[in-house]
């Protein structure tokens, strides 16, 4: 029976498509936009990419597969009762009324779960920069109202976020911008990056001569610190 190389398929299917996005995108012809082509196809491997790192971790954790789950759902994050209590009463009255439709609705890219119990939330982008990073705190404080204990994880395939992100060392610095956003918020957040290299805009990964590879070390990097964040719920 063959072993099957996991982290080699995800190489593999990496080189395939960030290889083929820019003549896809050329040749197509069913209207769509050459960026939107190029962002979905990067956005659906990072995701496609995530999966397999988890699957990997929990194998190696030998434990039962059918305990851990990817959840694909919305969560529904209801309004906050010290909010309603400040309003003026009219405007009170009117929510408690309705209270039933007060809630904002959140789809996290990959939800974990382990016992049907979410532990981790996975936020997968192809780069991603400090006014982006705004939005995934917000949201990961969000879900963390819901889910306390939740652990975050950002996984990009580039950095653009400043500083030694993009260096891929045994240690990471971060950057003073992101050192700044993440004081503001009550999130323990684990960048994963898994190219070398600043993103630049001038240098889109998708054509030839700008093409970054991927790395078995970085990915079996990923796959560690996914490993160590599911070993804290087993």
């Amino acid at each position: 029976m063959r072993t099957i190389d996991e982290i080699q398929e995800i190489i593999d299917a990496y080189n395939k498509l960030v290889g083929s996005i820019d003549t896809e995108a050329t040749q197509s012809k069913n209207g769509r936009a050459y960026g939107g082509i190029v962002r979905a196809g990067k956005g659906k491997l990072v995701e496609s990419i995530a999966k397999v790192l988890i699957t990997i971790a929990w194998q190696r954790l030998k434990q039962e597969p059918n305990r851990l789950k990817i959840i694909g759902k919305q969560i529904k994050i209801p309004i906050r009762p010290e909010y309603i209590d400040s309003l003026a009463d009219e405007i009170k009255d009117y929510i408690r009324q309705n209270i039933q439709n007060y809630y904002y609705h959140y789809k996290p890219d990959i939800l974990v779960a382990i016992d049907d119990k979410p532990i981790m939330a996975v936020e997968c982008k192809a780069y991603t920069e400090n006014a982006m990073l705004k939005r995934i705190l917000v949201d990961a404080t969000l879900l963390k109202s819901q889910y306390p204990s939740i652990q975050f994880v950002l996984l990009q395939l580039e950095s653009q976020l400043g500083g030694d992100f993009s260096q891929l060392k045994d240690v990471t610095y971060g950057s003073p911008a992101t050192h700044t956003l993440l004081s503001y918020f009550d999130v323990d957040l684990n960048i994963i990056t898994l190219l070398k290299g600043e993103r630049r805009v001038d240098r889109p990964i998708h054509k030839a001569k700008f093409f970054k590879p991927l790395m078995r070390s970085h990915l079996e990097i990923a796959v560690k610190t996914i490993l160590g964040i599911l070993q804290e719920f087993i």
